[in-house]
This record gives C-alpha cells, structure tokens and sequence, in this order.
C-alpha cells in the first residue's frame, strides 16, 4: 500500500486541506508524494478547461508533475453529487480508468494521498460508490470528521460503513470546521473514546489555513507506521 485514501463524514469538512496537511507531512518525512482527485464537483472554466481549486491544491503540494487531467480526471462544473453531473453531461464515471491513472501516479512516488469526493458513499455512477473506489484502490482510509452538530452520528456511521467494505481504518482526523462549536472537547472525547483506529490530531479552525502549519497538529508518523514508509528518502 503505497497512499492513503482521504474521506469526510460529509461535503465541507476539510478533506483537502488535511489532504495537503498530510502530503506536508509526508514530505518532511523525506518522502516523494504524489496526489490525486480522481472526481472532483464545482469547477471553474479557464483558458485551460474546467479547473477544481482542490484538485490545484493537491498539485501544488505534491511533488509529482502531471497533467491536470490525469489528477482529476473528471471534473464538473456544478457544485452537485458527482454521478448527477456527470449524467447531465453524458459520462458515466468509470472507476478502471481511475485505477489506471492512480496506478500511473503512484508509480513514480513513495505515497499517494487520493482525496474522495464529498462523503464515503457519495455514488460514482449508477452501480458504485467513492466506498467502491477506496476498495478497488486498495488503500486504507484517512477519515475527516467535520466537527459540527451531528458530527457524532455521522463518524460513527461513516467507520462503520469502512469495516463493513473491509477497507483498513488508518486513523481519524478531527476538523474544527466551525469557529465555535458548543461543547467542542466533550464531543471530541466522545469521539475518542468510539471510534476505532487511531486519533491522528486536531486541526484548529482556521481560515486559510495553511497546510505545512496544518500538518504540525497530525501525527504523520502514526499514518506511515503501518505502511512501512517511515524513514525513506527523496529519489
């Protein structure tokens, strides 16, 4: 297993900027990283086509160089669930030609960070879920709980559906999405105390926030440790 794959209890959560925190992390660890959106909803048109600010994120913080469409090899305009915008525009979102593309990016790095798309079972297509993508990727996930009213029911479901697609849990992330959040450290240790796997940090509310000054709040050895990848050196 050479990545990690990066899901949220919901849409908003955090995912890219824990994303970019972790491909921080990992590069301080002396590892060459690499990263892919593999569908990405709310695109802006340029000169260049259609452009996802998460997916030039990920780019900007991973050392391999790619073509755009090969990290975010489908991309849509509207801000919408993934398989409706690609309906609308007649693409059926195929998870072999994502697998390809990862397999390619991965190839020339130490780790790969993938970023989901809203939520673990947000649908690809007709038949399969990003849950579906994580398990053909192979990788273990990285779970992003946004913390905000509800956060309690949503990571606890959200874990539950992860063993139940028996794809490895390699830790949980807390995001305080939300500048207040009433009784933020009870829910917090509520989540703590239920969730399994490991408690990979808490990332303060900050707006902006930037990744390198993120990715000093997560234990990025605990995600290496069980990949075998800590220690290991830029080619």
């Amino acid at each position: 297993m050479k990545g990690v794959f990066v899901t949220g209890t919901d849409t908003g959560v955090g995912k890219t900027l824990v994303s970019c925190a972790l491909l921080a992390g990992f590069r301080r660890a002396g590892l060459r990283t690499a990263a892919m959106k593999p569908v990405a909803s709310g695109s802006e048109p340029t000169r260049l086509g259609l452009r996802n600010r998460d997916a030039l994120q990920l780019a900007v913080h991973s050392d391999c160089d790619f073509p755009y469409e090969v990290v975010n090899p489908y991309t849509f305009r509207p801000a919408i669930a993934p398989h409706i915008a690609a309906a609308r525009e007649g693409v059926v979102i195929d998870p072999r030609r994502i697998e390809r593309l990862y397999r390619r990016i991965s190839s020339g790095s130490d780790i790969c960070v993938v970023e989901g798309a809203g939520g673990w079972l947000v649908p690809l297509n007709e038949t399969e879920t990003m849950a579906d993508l994580a398990v053909r990727l192979g990788l273990p996930v990285v779970l992003v709980v946004g913390m905000r009213l509800g956060c309690l029911n949503h990571a606890l479901l959200t874990v539950q559906s992860i063993a139940a697609h028996g794809v490895p849990l390699a830790g949980w992330i807390a995001n305080m999405a939300q500048p207040r959040m009433e009784c933020a450290e009870e829910n917090l240790e509520t989540l703590c105390r239920m969730l399994p796997g490991r408690f990979l940090g808490s990332v303060p509310h900050l707006p902006g926030g930037v990744a390198e000054q993120v990715s000093e709040s997560l234990d990025i050895g605990a995600v290496l440790a069980p990949l075998s990848l800590g220690g290991k050196q830029k080619g």
